[in-house]
């Protein structure tokens, strides 16, 4: 009984650590302190909700794409143009290894988000 309870918990533990969720509140806060409210004429809410659509708020989300590539973190940034992931070609725009764009402190994926939205197509590249 005491290995059945160990198992449960060690798996909710790893179901905890591969969904990295931020609040709502705390990412408006960032992301204003990153100056993305009116950047590119997209407001705070704009942005809460592209990284809701895209994750779910979840700063640590992979995604496959059906042509090999791969989405990276809570804007879900693809890996075929923005980020380099070492599997896949790769334009890497954002000169940014893929791996960065799950970082808690989501300074590389802002910047890369900056990028992607100040050149043709804004938010509509996603």
């Amino acid at each position: 009984m005491p290995g059945l309870l160990l198992v449960s918990l060690a798996s909710c533990l790893l179901a905890i650590k591969q969904a990295s969720p931020i609040s709502r509140c705390d990412l408006a806060k960032v992301l204003h302190e990153e100056d993305l409210d009116g950047f590119e004429g997209y407001s705070l809410s704009d942005w809460l909700c592209l990284a809701f659509a895209e994750s779910a708020f979840n700063i640590t989300k992979v995604d496959e794409n059906t042509d090999g590539s791969f989405d990276y973190g809570i804007f879900q940034i693809n890996s075929h143009y923005w980020c380099n992931d070492y599997q896949s070609h790769t334009e890497n725009i954002c000169h940014v290894d893929c791996q960065e764009l799950l970082s808690p402190n989501l300074l590389s994926i802002i910047n890369c988000a900056k990028k992607i939205v100040s050149g043709a197509g804004g938010m509509k590249n996603w």
